[in-house]
This record gives structure tokens, sequence and C-alpha cells, in this order.
């Protein structure tokens, strides 16, 4: 049976997380720990069910909505990012502004940066509107891994 190497946060990582629940005055739990552990280690941007399932390897009793309101609290103290796909909810550990693509057929989602974009302000529309306070761009389409599998078939 193949052996996970167990994730160590980095210090400062580590550090950032107890500081945020003292000042929202929660417990430093083991499953909250374990599902901060999960989020930073994952690739790939996981959903909810992939976060309980690798949780779940090491603390069986945990439930899904435990792992879901523990996700959406960590959101709201801006610990991790939510990113809303057209099929599930994923979640991302890179809380600086990056913008995503997104494969329609592996469903891969990969970061990419767009200084050009982050620079230009919001057309007047948008600052009719009220006071945006973030902007994000998710491309969808095919990946290149994709594309080509798709050549060879």
């Amino acid at each position: 049976m193949k052996q996970e190497k167990t994730y160590r946060f980095p210090e400062a990582e580590l550090k950032a997380f107890r500081k945020v629940c003292k000042e929202r005055g929660i417990k430093v739990t083991p499953q909250r720990l374990e599902i901060y552990r999960e989020v930073m280690k994952a690739h790939g941007h996981p959903s909810a069910e992939e976060i309980y399932s690798r949780v779940r390897e090491r603390l069986p009793s945990i439930s899904l909505d435990t792992v879901y309101r523990t996700l959406s609290a960590f959101e709201s103290y801006g610990l991790i990012g939510r990113i809303q796909t057209v099929d599930r909810i994923r979640f991302d550990p890179n809380t600086k502004l990056h913008h995503h693509l997104l494969c329609k057929l592996c469903k891969g989602l990969t970061d990419f940066r767009w200084d050009d974009f982050d620079e230009l302000a919001p057309p007047r529309d948008v600052s009719d509107w009220g006071h945006p306070e973030t902007k994000h761009v998710q491309i969808s389409g095919v990946c290149s891994k994709c594309a080509e599998e798709g050549r060879k078939q």
C-alpha cells in the first residue's frame, strides 16, 4: 500500500492560519487543520468532495457537512479562494490576484497572471453599478494536452 507523505505546512503558512483562527475566535482543531492542509497541498483546485475524501482517510468520523462549513469559513476569512465552474465549486489555496484557464474536456483548472488586464479600470457601466471590489477572468476551452490527445484519436 502506497503511503502518502505528510504535508508539512511552511512555518509562515501555519503561523498565518493560527493567527486568523485566533483573530476569529475559533479553535485550531484537528479537523480544521486537516481540511486546510488538504487545500494547501492540493493541485488542481479541489472540490469539497475531493477534500472530504482525502481528509476522511485520516479522520474517518469527519462529515461532508463539516468540510463544506469549514471551507466556507476559510473563504470568508480570506484563507482560500472559491472558484465556480460550470459543474462544481472548487477551492484555491492561492489568494493572490490571478485568473484561471478551464479545460472543458479534462476539467483541469490552471492559474495564470494577466497584468495588463489587472491594470485596466472597469468600464463606466460597472462604475455606475456601484463599487466593484475584485475582477477575475476565467477562460475556458480545450487545453493543449486534450487537444493533442484528440488529434491522436
